[in-house]
């Protein structure tokens, strides 16, 4: 008997209780042992392994925009952290788009930046909106992120997330152009929407 090379291509949906959670001690061993694949961008969410999407030229250009306006104003301290790992607890370790953080980049030369580090999470979606406004946003609101920031690049929108709590965060406010926001940390430091989004072909 032969049996097929091919792994068939299914969806399964299981349980949750028949899932394994990884812990964020966890996955660093698997990236050591070289079993996850250092070419594949992947990040810890509730104790899921996922796969992270590939980035379109919109999500480069409005996340270089968001960081550069922020370095402008904000100089090197806090410091803005760019496409790096946070870990919410035990079972979370994602690597948002952009987070801006207490202190210098020698204070996480040991450990990533806690929830306690950290001042704003931004992501920027060109493909991945439902799972940043619908998934990461409740594991950003359970680890008591106080603001958190989607770019919406497609409909050049930006949803804003606060008074978190443990089942969601209870304040989303969507932003079209040409509105302007500021982190809740910094009030006074104000961006257009318009400037952190790609230019209009």
């Amino acid at each position: 008997m032969t049996l097929p090379n091919t792994i068939p291509n299914l969806t399964l949906t299981q349980e949750p209780t028949l899932l394994k959670r990884w812990r964020v001690q966890d996955y660093h061993r698997l990236s050591e042992l070289g079993i996850l694949h250092p070419n594949e961008r992947t990040e810890l969410i509730a104790g899921q392994i996922t796969l992270m999407a590939a980035k379109g030229t919109p999500h480069v250009t409005s996340l270089y925009l968001l960081a550069n306006a922020l370095r402008d104003k904000l100089g090197s301290t806090p410091l803005i952290r760019t496409q790096d790992p946070i870990q919410l607890d035990d079972f979370s370790e994602p690597e948002p788009d952009l987070a801006i953080v207490r202190g210098t980049v020698l204070d996480y030369a040991e450990r990533h930046p806690r929830p306690s580090d950290i001042y704003l999470v931004v992501e920027v979606a060109d493909s991945t909106l439902k799972h940043d406004c619908e998934t990461k946003d409740k594991i950003y609101a359970q680890a008591g992120i106080t603001d958190y920031w989607v770019i919406d690049v497609k409909n050049r929108q930006l949803h804003i997330f606060r008074n978190p709590t443990p089942t969601g965060y209870t304040s989303h406010l969507i932003l079209t152009e040409p509105n302007q926001a500021a982190p809740l940390a910094f009030p006074s430091l104000v961006l257009s929407l318009t400037s952190i989004l790609p230019p209009i072909s």
